[in-house]
């Protein structure tokens, strides 16, 4: 009986102080992370699976959305392909902007950057788009307290105000090159001195056709460049080439580029004489 007795304090003991704890804490002390453990990985791989479905009825069927759900790249392409271009796209265009930006982000979509990557950076951003059923889309699932979504078509008419960066991301190549160049002197006004415009783009493939949606793909990094150096001073463009896609990722400015030598962000130094 006095084993016994011992025995029921020693657990009472074990258990009291533990149930002060936070819950997370107190279950893991009683072994539930070997249970949430793998059932996130089931929660993954279920998820994984019904964005395939969405994948397939969304792309696979005609007509396809101008606009991409990057949850798609998130729970499903990543997991297929093993390749990171997709999210390239949100670090090099974070990499222009100071903490507490004010950023235009032109051709949301669906908003997925505008928020994981913009917004946990920018003091606000305002994020654009012609396609209300993106617009839509954005505000339900990709909403922040500092992000306003805004329907509207940027050949008409662009977001009044200024701006430390412009994100023109996955998008450029939706439009001719005409209404390019007729968009580029907007965009330069609305940047504050030394303001930064960046995005990316597909390079042209010879002997492939466009997408449907493209009306101009560039042919190389200097066809790119060049349009690029007709409105602004300083112009950056670098690829990235995977099996499926090659990139071009631009960043423009009439102030201090990113990787340059006077760049405050960074330091640059060399063994070498």
């Amino acid at each position: 009986m006095w084993r016994l007795v011992t025995y029921a304090h020693r657990q009472v003991a074990r258990v009291v102080p533990a149930v002060s704890r936070p819950p997370h804490e107190l279950l893991r002390r009683f072994g539930a992370l070997h249970v949430v453990r793998p059932l996130n990985a089931a929660v993954r791989r279920l998820a994984h699976v019904t964005h395939k479905w969405q994948m397939e009825m969304e792309w696979r069927v005609a007509p396809v959305p101008e606009w991409y759900d990057t949850f798609l790249g998130q729970y499903y392409r990543w997991r297929e392909d093993r390749v990171s271009w997709i999210w390239d796209r949100g670090v090099y265009n974070v990499l222009t902007m100071a903490p507490g930006a004010r950023v235009l982000d032109l051709c949301c979509g669906g908003g997925f950057f505008t928020r994981y990557f913009y917004s946990g950076r920018a003091a606000e951003v305002i994020a654009v788009d012609f396609d209300p059923r993106a617009i839509a889309h954005a505000r339900k699932y990709n909403a922040a307290d500092n992000v306003r979504y805004e329907l509207g078509d940027i050949r008409r008419s662009l977001p009044s105000g200024s701006y430390d960066n412009v994100v023109w991301d996955g998008a450029i190549e939706h439009f001719t090159e005409q209404e390019i160049a007729e968009i580029l002197p907007g965009l330069r006004l609305r940047l504050t001195p030394g303001g930064t415009l960046s995005g990316y783009t597909v390079q042209e493939r010879e002997g492939e056709a466009h997408h449907p949606d493209h009306e101009y793909e560039f042919k190389s990094k200097s066809d790119l460049a060049r349009l690029l150096l007709r409105f602004f001073r300083n112009v950056l463009v670098f690829e990235t080439i995977y099996p499926e896609r090659h990139n071009l990722h631009f960043i423009a400015s009439d102030g201090v580029l990113p990787f340059d030598p006077t760049w405050p962000q960074a330091i640059r130094l060399s063994r070498d004489a």
